[in-house]
């Protein structure tokens, strides 16, 4: 509603002139207009539709009312959405380490040389985190276009009659209850109003897009029952449809949000407020929380190991006193405990996440699915329902003939002819069972009707079949084409040239059209007026059987003799007529009449005596009178052809198909059953509902737990968001189709919101997560198998990072408890998270899906990431990978060699381990010295403080850690490779991208080791060829640990299987 309207009821009971009642109040009960007779609806609105309303009662009711417009709902604030990016647990911890870590680094000496070192890791840290900002503002910023399209579908100018005048071009928005419109062809209707007075024989609104109508539909000045849906509502047009034929004068009733387009727009931005989080971000999340509480008992463990070390007392008397406090040491162990932060945060997993998902949309992409929000992929993958629309998803969006029936050689017998093809291209299918020779001349008046008594047509243009008219006479078309031409010949495609209504504009040649009786609800048929081949003027008729057959005295049989159509043979026409439309199957009557005396001189003038009969649509029917019957059509919607298949995947992959359309109940209950959504025989009666007969249902959810498809036809916007909510409040996770406007709101709803690319409308595209191309549900089913697939892969790398920051805690943790000096600073952590691990984890993306991954039920929303047997198989590889990393420390200060390996060629002294273990206790050692060590080109000496080279010192030893951490992680990417198979049955050039990846992430290791920059900034030295040759023989064993692990898992699975089923069917029950 307009900016007057918000507050209506309070200001009516203020009016001195309230107790006048307004058309319609603000919260009180609506004038059903729609079951009132048009004057009626005047009286009501104190308005008369010669006059129109006055300027006092316009500017009275736009007091109440406001202007014709929607609401502005505004979206967050800029800082809110800022503020948003934070609301994450992993972020939070960041954020927080972040923080620490440069307050450390502030308070950490004076040191001019390592400004750089000091503040590279909070500096790094707040640019992981303005970049995941950035990301996630640019997102929200896309997030409400469709109820910015909704505005763009809606009318700017109306014909409007007010105080006896005619204004042509008011703007829509200035319209008031109570208005006089006039509409005719092409407009766009500007509100809800009550049709009052057909201008035309016809009016035909196009309405689908607000109510999922498959074709035009007839309206009327009739009323209607009070309880009619909105399909039903047959003297209403609403905001935002188009009229395609016709005109008409009609009342305006509702406004701005009061309009059905208002009240989708209402819709659409309660979903949007309503969004979940998808079934990933839950996980990571709980993670989140999970690692929170694990860091901050690992750090309180560290702390209470190394309390010793920071503050001493002496016991005097046997109470505790003479404190010390070293604060030095004191934030020395703060270091380790936001290392330890560092270490168990996966900082890469978002950039790796985002763009394993990004590759994921690209491929998808070349399968007609373009996705417009990067998480649906990952939801895609654990869709257990898919609430599809009928018409254009399912089926082609293009009726065709699927039925010939013609008149046999006698009257009592009727040929019926199986016609081929789904779509506008007359080369897709064929007639069965012409006469190989020459059309008869039965076949040949039916092909004539067809094609001359037809305002369609048909065009090829960019690759598809384009049609303009009504697209039951475009089948009729297309049915003419595969008949043939009237010389008999069953394949015209050689004279064709590129004309693919070549036969019937050769009809239209040889019988040429001088006048058209219109189509209208009263006699339901369409006549034309021919000079015909034979020389005389000729009537050829089509419409609804029963209409035509009624006035018809005679049939036409196969040789074209005429015969009197007799009881038995109208019975006859009448049995073909009900069989064929038990199949859902839309009927259309052929019939001529050759006599027409006051026509015999016409030519199309005006000025001709017989035009007058023309120009009143009441004379039409006499005029189709006495005609001669000669066969009928069935036509429908067909279904794709590959859509029966792809409702097999889902029932194979364990996914309910639901099918939720406007469209009439019988036709979408044939095309159920014919796609494999029912079985042929299936008794549906509990299975097919309208939506209004589901939102009167007891137990609406018992309903929607039936196994199998379902069907809801006749459904509302509202009902579509009930289903959805009902399902999602299941626990299901629902992906839904729509092109729209009326389906909108539910593509917000949903989980997965899927728009129709060639039909859809701007607001459905802009309310879904997903856009299909082709509008073909098969391309819905192999997005599917494609977002199970990225799940997959995503675990993979999931998985193998979290492992390889188990194997980080691991090392903090070990270097803590045994009190040796730091083997690993913050910033070489940040620098393995980010950049060494991102391209394996990223490869892991390219990992090929499982032959049977649609054959398997969908996982659970609220199945773990890690479950127990994984997570111990991670706590046991990074035990290791911890034991490796300090091990390799420890080794370098202690052994001259290892593994034959000889690593005292740089010169460094040796100490115990016991002295390693006491460093911090060097200054008190006497006579201790240390000799000088060369690393690459620069030699390190302790002359000066020997103590020294527990920390300046040990930059050799640090670089073995961390190189051997990274090759340790390589190695484990390939473990990644599978979960359970092993790699001599899972090679590592399954994935070639992940052997591209390995070497990446090697190379840009040896830049921070050998480019004396980025040296510096990491604290790292080179590496000599001995001592890379030791690292490589501590970290290979990783693949043998965890090949030992995968064979435990293997042969324990068949265990673990049957558990989680007990488990599982337990929950259920």
């Amino acid at each position: 509603m307009g900016k007057g309207g918000q507050d209506y009821g309070r200001r009516v009971m203020d009016s001195p002139r309230a107790n006048t009642a307004p058309p319609k109040a603000v919260g009180s009960k609506v004038f059903p207009a729609w079951s009132k007779d048009a004057r009626a609806c005047e009286r009501h609105y104190e308005v008369d539709r010669i006059l129109g309303l006055s300027i006092q009662d316009v500017e009275k009711w736009r007091k109440i009312y406001g202007y014709n417009e929607l609401d502005q709902h505004d979206g967050p604030s800029s800082w809110r959405v800022i503020l948003d990016q934070f609301n994450d647990t992993l972020v939070r911890i960041l954020l927080v380490a972040a923080v620490i870590s440069f307050v450390l680094a502030m308070f950490d000496g004076n040191e001019t040389g390592d400004e750089i070192t000091k503040y590279a890791e909070p500096v790094v840290i707040f640019l992981i985190l303005i970049v995941n900002a950035v990301v996630g503002v640019w997102q929200e910023s896309n997030a409400e276009k469709a109820l910015e399209a909704l505005q763009e579908i809606q009318s700017e100018q109306a014909t409007v009659i007010r105080v006896g005048k005619r204004i042509p071009n008011l703007p829509a928005k200035e319209l008031v209850p109570g208005d006089i419109v006039e509409l005719k062809v092409g407009d766009k209707v500007p509100a809800d109003m009550r049709v009052l007075e057909l201008i035309s024989s016809t009016l035909r609104v196009e309405q689908g897009s607000l109510t999922g109508e498959s074709e035009a539909v007839n309206k009327t000045n009739k009323a209607v029952p009070e309880d009619a849906d909105i399909q039903g509502k047959n003297c209403m047009v609403f905001a935002g449809t188009t009229v395609v034929n016709g005109s008409c004068i009609c009342l305006v009733t509702q406004i701005g949000m009061e309009t059905e387009i208002g009240k989708v727009h209402t819709q659409i931005h309660i979903a949007s407020q309503i969004e979940d989080d998808t079934p990933l971000k839950k996980k990571l999340n709980e993670f989140g929380e999970t690692l929170t509480t694990i860091i901050g008992a690992i750090c309180a463990v560290v702390w209470l190991i190394n309390l010793k070390y920071f503050l001493t007392w002496e016991y005097v008397n046997g109470w505790p006193s003479n404190f010390k406090f070293s604060f030095e040491k004191c934030t020395y162990y703060f270091e380790i405990a936001v290392a330890l932060a560092v270490a168990a945060i996966p900082e890469g997993l978002p950039a790796v996440i985002t763009t394993c998902l990004a590759l994921g949309t690209r491929k998808m992409a070349q399968k007609n699915a373009l996705v417009r929000k990067l998480p649906s992929v990952e939801t895609l993958g654990c869709t257990t329902v898919i609430c599809s629309d009928k018409t254009g998803t399912l089926t082609t969006n293009q009726m065709a003939v699927a039925k010939l029936v013609a008149i046999g050689a006698t009257a009592d017998s009727l040929r019926t002819f199986r016609v081929d093809g789904t779509t506008y291209n007359p080369f897709d299918g064929k007639v069965h069972g012409l006469p190989t020779d020459d059309m008869d001349a039965n076949l040949q008046m039916i092909a004539k009707i067809a094609a001359v008594c037809n305002d369609a047509s048909v065009v090829h243009s960019e690759n598809k079949y384009v049609t303009s008219g009504m697209p039951t006479e475009a089948a009729l078309k297309i049915l003419v084409e595969k008949m043939g031409p009237a010389e008999g010949s069953n394949d015209c495609s050689q004279e064709r040239t590129g004309d693919i209504l070549w036969c019937c504009r050769r009809w239209n040649k040889i019988e040429q059209r001088i006048a058209t009786l219109e189509f209208d609800r009263d006699r339901k048929s369409m006549g034309v007026i021919i000079n015909s081949s034979s020389g005389k003027k000729s009537l050829l008729v089509k419409g609804a059987v029963e209409n035509v057959l009624e006035r018809c005295i005679s049939i036409q049989l196969l040789d074209g003799t005429v015969v009197e159509l007799d009881d038995h043979t109208r019975r006859l026409i009448l049995e073909a007529l009900h069989e064929i439309s038990s199949s859902a199957l839309r009927c259309l009557g052929f019939a001529y009449k050759d006599e027409l005396p006051e026509f015999e001189t016409y030519n199309g003038s005006d000025d001709h005596p017989a035009h007058e009969l023309l120009v009143d649509p009441s004379n039409y029917s006499k005029i189709e009178s006495k005609l001669t019957f000669v066969g009928l059509v069935g036509l429908r919607d067909p279904p794709r052809a590959e859509v029966h298949q792809a409702v097999e995947d889902c029932r194979a992959a364990g996914i309910r198909v639901m099918v939720i359309t406007g469209d009439n109940q019988k036709t979408a209950e044939a095309i159920c059953r014919e796609i494999g959504v029912f079985e042929p025989t299936e008794d549906i009666s509990h299975r097919s509902v309208t939506g209004k007969e589901f939102m009167l249902l007891d137990d609406p959810k018992a309903f929607l737990r039936q196994e199998g498809g379902l069907l809801f036809s006749r459904a509302e916007p509202r009902h579509k968001q009930e289903i959805v909510r009902l399902l999602k409040e299941a626990g299901e996770i629902v992906a839904m189709t729509g092109d729209g406007v009326n389906d909108a709101p539910a593509l917000k709803l949903a989980d997965i919101g899927i728009a129709m690319g060639i039909s859809g409308t701007e607001v459905a595209k802009g309310a879904s997560d997903m856009v299909l191309a082709d509008d073909d549900f098969t391309t819905i089913v192999a997005a599917v198998g494609e977002g199970r697939s990225i799940y997959n892969n995503m675990k993979a790398f999931i998985r193998y990072m979290i492992s390889s920051n188990i194997g980080e805690v691991a090392t903090i943790f070990l270097t803590a408890a045994l009190g040796i000096p730091e083997g690993l600073i913050p910033v070489q952590l940040l620098w393995v998270n980010l950049v060494t691990d991102g391209p394996p984890a990223t490869a892991l993306g390219f990992n090929q899906p499982d032959k049977d991954i649609m054959k398997k039920p969908p996982r659970k929303s609220d199945d773990s990431l890690i479950n127990a047997w994984m997570l111990f198989r991670y706590l046991i590889v990074g035990l290791y990978v911890g034991v490796a990393t300090v091990g390799i420390f420890v080794i370098w200060y202690t052994r001259s060699s290892f593994l034959g390996i000889d690593l005292s060629k740089d010169g460094h002294s040796l100490v115990t381990y016991n002295q390693l273990a006491n460093w911090y206790h060097c200054s008190s050692w006497q006579n201790f010295s240390v000799s000088p060590f060369t690393a690459g080109s620069h030699v390190f000496m302790f002359d000066n403080n020997p103590c020294d080279y527990f920390e300046t010192g040990k930059v050799k030893a640090k670089t073995l850690s961390l190189s051997t951490l990274v090759a340790i992680e390589m190695f484990n990417s390939l473990n990644a490779l599978s979960e359970d198979q092993s790699l001599l049955t899972m090679p590592p050039w399954a994935n070639p991208w992940l052997l591209l990846a390995m070497s990446i992430s090697f190379g840009l290791h040896f830049l921070i080791l050998y480019i004396p920059f980025l040296a510096h900034v990491f604290g790292t030295v080179p590496l000599s060829l001995s001592e890379w040759l030791l690292v490589l023989a501590i970290a290979f064993p990783v693949i043998i640990v965890d090949e030992i692990l995968k064979f435990m898992g293997r042969t324990t699975s068949n265990f673990r299987r049957s558990d989680t089923k007990k488990s599982f069917k337990a929950k259920s029950e």
